[in-house]
């Protein structure tokens, strides 16, 4: 007969809105073990499985810490409630815990006073509060207003069932799948998720049933919200362009963000963040909530597994009309499973673009034509082993739905080239980062010699600022003495001449150096360093802080408008570093704004 022999849950703590997804192990009546589902529709010699969650609820209200979520609050900030800030953020387990996170919490009054004072709800401008509904429901729901909306399970509604009620708990059925997603509903209770055999013809359980209860549900953690500051008064010409403002209309922007890809998402690299808040159901949905947020035209991605891509990323990202275009990382010297192979992914808004062209660059390939062209034949197995790192570029050209033109020159198609790439990590293959950039800097070339079009360059660069790749990019050349050249073991950057483009890029974080005054303004300069105008950092874990990603536009075609706001160091230590329970990755989201000047005549 059919037997259960095992269940349990990959993760101890249930989040809101993180399907949970119990492992069961089955055997079958010849002895074979096994993990498949087996419904009512496919019963295995007349069983089936037969599943039920329920919701343990307490007489007794519970409130949850907000600086550990997995606690039960046991003090409250009255500050918070006066200042009518999200209750759930009030909450604390301990008076060190309330006192250790007291010079981050007070950012919360301050900033909870300063939207009064400007009478406003700017907070809410570009990153919209997640999880507004957390506000009620640190307490218990009463059945009628928890269960009318019940959607988890094969059947969206039914009534509630009070299964069983002893010392002051009652457990309701929630629902009838194998997985359940938590809901605000469930926050401060104990799940209960039950497996039986069932009998196909009389519809009886056989045998005992299979239980296991979880953690407190917790809410989903929500990060403050990044506003997006107009840079428009700080054009590369260091003045306002009223005339290209006056003759065009639409504005795009574009989002460049490394997601960071669950199999390098391990605790032996970033062990200071709680295991359920690195776990991939976790973060894949942090992620999503995040993204779908800035609501951006272009969304360019690195680090996305394949199978995410195709199981995840592509579907819930259609949900919210984009189109996706991924570009795979080569497996060369990849050894794990081909699923977990990360790329690059590129989404846009099908109501705001059309996809005109693709182009993928392998710099693998890039590098066995510059070994069969440069490197003798006896070195050719040594250059290709320090070339060959599996770093690609996903390269698309767009049409604009939305005019960008005045009425001189009305029928003109709006083209827009954007590229997304992820450079090799390894700090000392300096040589390979610079080849890697000036290869997909000569591709942008040729596009850009073919039409008149205005381009983007995203990605993580893994090169900081005033390193030689990331000195290619924002100054099309690189100083023959610059301390990277001198490590070039295989002559692939001599003559220093060579590496040059014509491209007119410029970094779009740099607009922050040239704005003017005002509060969020000297804010956000103060979170660029003077020295370069990058940001301080785009990349911040235990060991690291520095700035790795780059949103470089050409400058002759397309202006600055606005910029999403740069995090504080201070706010991110509070967890050590990224990724954290409010921030899923361990780079931070870039986004701009974008104007495309007016052509003119050739």
């Amino acid at each position: 007969m059919l037997s259960v022999l095992r269940v349990h849950l990959p993760s101890d703590i249930p989040i809101v809105g993180c399907e949970l997804s119990p492992y069961v192990l089955l055997r079958r009546p010849d002895q074979t073990v096994f993990t498949d589902d087996v419904p009512e529709s496919s019963p295995i010699e007349g069983h089936f499985l037969r599943y039920k969650w329920y919701r343990i609820q307490s007489d007794k209200k519970v409130a949850i810490c907000s600086i550990h979520p997995s606690e039960q609050a046991t003090l409250q900030c009255l500050g918070c409630v006066k200042a009518k800030i999200p209750i759930a953020k009030s909450y604390h387990c301990s008076p060190k815990c309330f006192s250790d996170a007291w010079q981050h919490h007070r950012v919360l009054h301050e900033r909870a006073a300063s939207a009064v004072n400007e009478n406003g709800n700017e907070e809410e401008e570009i990153f919209g509060r997640f999880n507004n509904n957390n506000n009620t429901n640190n307490q218990s729901l009463s059945t009628s207003q928890s269960l009318p909306t019940l959607t988890n399970g094969s059947t969206p509604l039914y009534p509630a069932a009070v299964t069983q009620r002893s010392g002051g708990e009652t457990w309701f059925e929630v629902g009838r799948a194998k997985t359940y997603t938590p809901t605000a509903d469930d926050i401060g209770h104990v799940l209960k998720f039950e497996c039986v055999v069932v009998d196909a013809e009389t519809k009886s359980p056989v045998g005992h049933a299979n239980t296991i209860l979880t953690s407190r549900v917790i809410p989903a953690p929500s990060p403050s919200p990044r506003r997006l500051i107009s840079v428009s008064n700080a054009d590369v010409a260091g003045h306002l362009d009223l005339d290209g403002r006056l003759s065009s209309t639409g504005t795009f922007t574009v989002l460049s963000y490394n997601i960071l890809s669950d199999s390098y998402a391990t605790s032996d690299l970033y062990g200071y963040c709680p295991s359920w808040a690195l776990s991939w159901p976790y973060r894949r949905q942090n992620l999503l909530r995040e993204i779908v947020g800035y609501r951006a035209d272009i969304v360019c991605l690195q680090e996305v597994q394949s199978d995410h891509f195709d199981e995840f990323f592509a579907p819930e990202l259609d949900k919210h009309g984009y189109q996706a275009l991924y570009k795979k990382k080569t497996a060369e010297v990849f050894n794990g499973s081909v699923m977990t192979i990360d790329g690059c992914a590129t989404f846009f808004r099908r109501d705001r673009f059309s996809h005109v062209k693709k182009y993928e660059v392998e710099f693998n390939k890039a590098a066995q034509s510059l070994t069969d062209a440069l490197v003798p034949s006896a070195q050719k197995k040594t250059a290709l082993n320090r070339l060959v790192k599996d770093n690609v570029a996903l390269i698309v050209v767009l049409e604009a739905k939305f005019s960008n033109h005045g009425v001189d020159n009305p029928g003109k198609r709006q083209l827009v080239c954007v590229a997304n790439t992820h450079v090799n990590v390894q700090q000392d293959l300096k040589d390979v980062k610079l080849w890697q950039v000036h290869t997909l800097l000569k591709g942008l070339e040729k596009i850009a010699a073919s039409a008149d079009i205005p381009m983007l360059v995203c990605g993580d660069f893994n090169s900081v600022p005033g390193s030689a790749p990331h000195a290619l990019l924002a100054i099309g050349k690189v100083d023959p003495m610059h301390p990277d050249l001198a490590v070039d073991p295989l002559g692939i950057l001599r003559p220093a001449t060579k590496l040059t483009h014509t491209l007119p890029l410029v970094s779009a974080y740099s607009s922050f150096a040239r704005i003017g005054g005002g509060i969020g303004y000297e804010q956000q300069k103060r979170r660029v360093d003077p020295a370069t105008n990058e940001p301080l950092f785009t990349n911040c874990t235990r060991d690291f802080i520095g700035t790795l990603d780059y949103i470089f536009y050409s400058a002759d075609s397309l202006t600055v408008e606005s910029l999403l706001e740069l995090l504080d160091e201070d706010s991110l230590r509070k967890d050590t570093a990224l990724p954290s329970p409010e921030w899923s990755s361990d780079h931070i989201a870039l986004l701009a704004e974008f104007r495309c000047k007016p052509r003119t005549r050739r």
